[in-house]
């Protein structure tokens, strides 16, 4: 491999978005280049940018939805400055507009609302008198019950936290955001002013935090101005070509489908909740230390890998060799993003062409082409290009892809205030919103992925089964990256073999215990 490649293997998938968009700054006039300005308040009217607008149209069609919840569950033992949380809180509410905003129609579209300010207070419920059995049963249950409570997104604030006091050291902190104000990223952001705030604040100094430069509703205007002519339809030209045409739609599922189209000509073509639940994927670090030896050998990254990986053991699911899958892209370009509480995250829809059975080096790079290409058009909103392809309107089908696949390389950083010992509570989501979806988390002791899976069309036995077979091909293509694909679809298919004939095995055995015990019973 070439001193380049080597250079190129070793850079962050942030750099790598970068170099992409660099790459293509000759060759097209490259999306959103110009400055965030900060905007006149003299009004506090402001657009919705296109992400909070597919958010918006959701909650007119299913108002008190709370499948768009974000939320954070925690246990806290020691002692709790109470005042200076609240009082960090609200500091972190006075710096993000973001948090200040509701949302209103006017002459039948809609704005953002600012609150010039806004007083937040935290919820505290005592519930030191339970027994500790009861209290772990209340915490749990009025964490889910909060968790599930909707907004009314024009009732502000769209940000709820509620203390739980479990007893004189010990509490349980309950933290609920609607996306269309946060994603991802900003929760790190949420986290890391919370816990500088309370530093400072619990002993009596002021704010060691500088203002931010620009606020959310600066970047929904900037955003507004710079999609439109000539940027706009170079980006929309790049993914017309790459998903014009009818596209393939990923069926494995191990039931059919519910029929529930949407019965408005104008309902948005968007995501619709589902029932859902989750099953846990580890990955040892043995074989992370392959997978990273194999992106640096190809000059790749090892979301890629993830990805070329992913998209064969659809193909394999789904006898298809056009896989179209999605992604997110934190979409914050631009320096002054980075330090914002909003709704930054777009998804990007990355189709690969598997046929021709290559091997999985040269999949590798069919897919890194196709990244790379689509990393330097991730500024189109994914609302403005389902807009211009206008796919089939279905509410129980998610537009352009249903599978969704997302490697967490920048992980969201855990709450630590001084004098407290915090450890994170586990809440069970029961909704998601797309068909699959595996999310990965990169850590020292290797990956760790999560499946969220919709219960109407998958059982968790299938889940599992997919899981391990991931895992099965992860371990051979780390070790034999030459291997055609049709190799690979073999040893699925061994496996499966072995799965089917397991199963068989212990239904027989299952049937003859029943027939035993039958004749048991009648002997008597």
């Amino acid at each position: 491999m070439s001193d380049l490649s080597q250079r190129i293997a070793g850079l962050s998938p942030e750099k790598l978005q970068l170099l992409a968009q660099r790459l293509h700054k000759k060759k097209e006039n490259v999306f959103f280049q110009s400055q965030i300005v900060r905007q006149s308040r003299e009004s506090n009217l402001f657009p919705l940018s296109f992400a909070q607008q597919r958010l918006w149209f959701i909650d007119q069609l299913q108002p008190g939805n709370s499948a768009y919840n974000i939320s954070q569950s925690m246990r806290l033992v020691g002692w709790l400055n109470v005042a200076a949380l609240e009082q960090s809180f609200n500091e972190v509410v006075r710096r993000h507009e973001v948090l200040r905003t509701t949302f209103t129609i006017v002459d039948g579209q809609p704005f953002q609302v600012i609150a010039s300010s806004l007083s937040f207070k935290l919820v505290v419920i005592d519930l030191q008198e339970l027994f500790q059995e009861q209290r772990e049963t209340d915490v749990l249950r009025l964490a889910s019950e909060e968790a599930q409570q909707p907004f009314d997104l024009t009732k502000g604030p769209l940000l709820r936290v509620t203390i739980l006091q479990l007893a004189a050291a010990e509490y349980a902190l309950l933290l609920t955001m609607h996306h269309i104000v946060a994603d991802g990223w900003a929760i790190g952001v949420l986290i890391h002013e919370i816990a500088t705030l309370y530093q400072a604040f619990s002993h009596g100094k002021a704010s060691p935090l500088s203002e931010v430069s620009i606020q959310y509703a600066d970047f929904a205007v900037w955003q507004r101005q710079c999609l439109q002519g000539e940027r706009l339809e170079t980006q929309l030209a790049y993914w017309q070509r790459q998903l014009g045409g009818k596209l393939p739609v990923l069926e494995l599922s191990d039931r059919p489908r519910c029929s529930r189209r949407a019965s408005l000509r104008d309902a948005p073509r968007s995501l619709t909740p589902f029932s859902g639940a989750r099953e846990a994927l580890v990955l040892p670090k043995t074989l992370s230390e392959k997978l990273k030896a194999l992106n640096q050998r190809q000059g790749i990254t090892l979301f890629m890998i993830l990805l070329a990986a992913f998209q064969t053991l659809l193909c394999w699911y789904t006898d298809r060799e056009d896989i179209v899958v999605g992604t997110d892209i934190a979409n914050r370009n631009q320096a002054e993003t980075k330090e914002l509480i909003g709704f930054f995250v777009n998804q990007l829809v990355l189709r690969t062409d598997l046929s021709g059975n290559p091997t999985f080096v040269e999949l590798l790079e069919r897919v890194r082409e196709m990244t790379l290409e689509a990393y330097a058009h991730q500024d189109l909103p994914f609302d403005k290009l389902v807009d211009v392809l206008n796919p089939k309107r279905e509410l129980n089908r998610t537009p352009l892809f249903q599978v969704k696949i997302v490697l967490e390389n920048t992980q969201t950083p855990s709450l630590q205030l001084p004098g407290l010992t915090i450890t994170s509570l586990k809440v069970e989501n029961k909704t998601v919103q797309f068909d699959l979806l595996l999310e990965l988390n990169e850590t020292e002791q290797g990956l760790f992925g999560v499946w969220e899976y919709n219960t109407d069309l998958f059982d968790r036995d299938s889940i599992v089964r997919l899981s391990n077979n991931y895992a099965t091909l992860l371990n051979k293509i780390a070790t034999h990256p030459e291997t055609k694909l049709s190799e690979l679809k073999i040893i699925l298919n061994e496996l499966d073999n072995k799965h089917n004939f397991a199963k068989e095995e212990a239904y027989q055995k299952t049937i003859q215990q029943k027939l035993i015990n039958v004749k048991r019973r009648t002997s008597k």
